[in-house]
């Protein structure tokens, strides 16, 4: 499913005729981003990574995720009571309103499905191709691993790197002027 993803996405680039581009991904988008970079590196000129990388395995990763989605007050009776229950405004966009109230507009099961391989799979080898200069970002609460920066940076290291303070996984949601501020030291004027 992984290699669907990386299709789509050069796909996108290449009927729109974006490239060159800076690939830009927040965790599993930024997961295909760096699977992008490395298996299509002409039109990548460089490449932000927002709390993803390559670890790979964390077996229990899609059964918390479904555990997660399964937990959602399915419908939601206003859009109010759903962003009180996700956390956030941005966690609404998606929703669509039906007859009895606000429903996800995805499939579960393709959620979990999407994250299923990386949960499973390593990805240092196609970290190892990538060429690019790249910006890692984690929030100071995030989600990746602590091992995993220092492994990233003993593969490549003239990756940048940036811990924002006070972000948690969402680092755009939790601190987008932040975030803003890295990625204006990052990309080139």
């Amino acid at each position: 499913m992984r290699e669907a993803h990386v299709h789509d996405a050069v796909a996108l680039i290449e009927a729109l005729d974006l490239a060159p581009v800076t690939l830009l991904g927040q965790s599993l988008g930024g997961h295909t981003a760096m699977l992008l970079a490395a298996s299509h590196p002409r039109p990548v000129t460089s490449l932000i990574l927002i709390e993803a990388g390559p670890a790979g395995p964390s077996p229990d990763l899609p059964a918390q995720i479904a555990t997660w989605l399964d937990s959602w007050p399915i419908p939601f009776t206003s859009l109010a009571e759903a962003e009180a229950f996700l956390g956030h405004e941005a966690w609404t966009t998606t929703l669509e309103r039906r007859e009895d109230g606000w429903h996800p507009s995805f499939d579960s099961s393709t959620i979990i499905a999407s994250v299923a391989e990386p949960a499973t799979t390593a990805y240092w080898e196609q970290w190892s191709r990538i060429t690019c200069p790249t910006l890692l970002v984690q929030g100071e609460h995030g989600t990746m691993r602590p091992d995993e920066r220092p492994a990233m940076l003993a593969h490549r290291p003239d990756t940048m790197t940036v811990r924002i303070p006070g972000a948690a996984h969402d680092v755009h949601l939790d601190q987008p002027t932040r975030l803003h501020e890295a990625f204006a030291a990052f990309l080139p004027d």
